[in-house]
């Protein structure tokens, strides 16, 4: 008997054959979120974006909201094209995003662009690029690979060549000064880091890194200092930013003041990128709040499940890292907002206003997809009991 032919889907049947292998192969639910955090995006810089532009005295109302969605469209592109490559196209993109990343790094030492007392940025026309955005996704991409290869027993030094990477990483970002970039870097690379299954007494090692830097940083950097002294003592300190965050949010209540309504996005000059979550508390309220944190909560738990499904190492190393670096990153802006935590310029992923912010994202966002993209042999068989 012969078999049937199989069925395809008349939704996809007028595509290319490699774009309906792609379709078929990619993780939906991922790709749905990551499109639904930027449809969030562009809603929300419609809303705060009269505001940013009248502050700034720029003529055009909707300039933030034309340039995001102009990064949106510019990011999808990428996400797609990144998500199509196989495991060693994108490891290898990683290595060379991790020693571009390094090179703008040493570049921004010399001639960045300093902004609120941190050379952070270059200057590329009217676009500003963060290289450290970058510098996140490609190291940890970069590391699980040299992990895995340790634990592999490969003839190559991989352990100790990640460590090197990472506090070469940190040393630039901290020469910026960067600590809360520092600090993510480190959880995820921590992160990585436990997963791989290395020794306890790594683990042990790395934890005192980060407490002895974290101290050293709290002394030597006034900055550090000054926003901990704030946060534990917000009495004899000027919170103003916080506290209208958070009245904000109070004022949204269940279901918002109403979209162009709120108040915050007037009176915070970093309403559009840093307290974004809270112009969509007040304007949309907490239903809508709570609907941004379950899209994050989504992305990670699927892509975690996706990891323990894989059947490569680095992969599994890879894909952890990445979605731990977007769900640490979206747990500090919101927590945040919400005076959870000392104050950090940390963007929300996808949707925050920001070019550097939003292709960064797009690039480990496409890294997270690429590595989970189902191929022959790329999980491990179900077991049925």
């Amino acid at each position: 008997m012969n078999p049937q032919p199989t069925q395809t889907s008349p939704m996809i049947s007028w595509l290319p054959r490699a774009v309906t292998y792609w379709w078929r192969g990619v993780d939906r639910t991922l790709l749905f979120v990551i499109l639904a955090l930027i449809g969030i995006g562009l809603v929300l810089s419609l809303a705060a974006s009269p505001a940013a532009a009248d502050r700034l005295g720029i003529s055009d109302p909707f300039h933030f909201l034309y340039r995001q969605s102009l990064f949106a469209g510019i990011s999808v592109a990428a996400l797609l094209g990144i998500s199509a490559l196989g495991p060693k196209g994108a490891r290898r993109l990683a290595v060379i995003g991790l020693v571009g990343a390094l090179i703008l790094l040493v570049a921004t030492l010399f001639i960045g662009h300093e902004v609120k007392g941190a050379t952070r940025w270059l200057r590329i026309g009217s676009f500003s690029l963060q290289p450290s955005e970058f510098l996140k996704p490609a190291l940890i991409v970069t590391v699980a690979w040299l992990f895995a290869e340790t634990k592999r027993g490969a003839p190559i030094p991989g352990q100790t060549i990640a460590f090197g990477l990472y506090l070469l990483a940190v040393a630039m970002l901290m020469l910026q000064p960067d600590f809360g970039q520092s600090v993510l870097l480190t959880l995820c690379f921590g992160g990585v880091f436990f997963v791989s299954g290395m020794p306890w007494q790594w683990i042990g090692g790395l934890a005192g890194l980060t407490v002895g830097g974290s101290t050293l940083a709290y002394f030597s950097l006034p900055h550090v200092a000054d926003r901990v002294q704030r946060f534990i003592n917000p009495e004899n300190a000027d919170t103003y930013q916080i506290d209208r965050a958070t009245e904000a949010i109070a004022r949204g209540g269940i279901a918002g003041v109403g979209p162009g309504e709120g108040e915050v996005k007037d009176l915070l000059p970093d309403a559009h990128t840093d307290f974004i979550f809270s112009v969509a508390a007040e304007e949309f309220g907490l239903l809508a709040s709570l609907s941004i944190i379950g899209l994050f909560a989504i992305f990670v738990t699927r892509a975690w499940m996706q990891a323990m499904r894989l059947n490569d190492h680095f992969a599994q190393l890879a894909v952890a890292g990445l979605s731990l670096q977007f769900g640490l990153q979206a747990l500090v802006n919101i927590s945040v907002n919400l005076n959870l935590i000392p104050p950090k310029g940390m963007t929300l992923p996808f949707v925050s206003y920001g070019g550097s912010s939003m292709l960064a994202l797009a690039f480990g966002a496409g890294l997270i997809l690429a590595f989970t993209r189902r191929r022959p042999g790329t999980y491990m068989p179900r077991i049925d009991v």
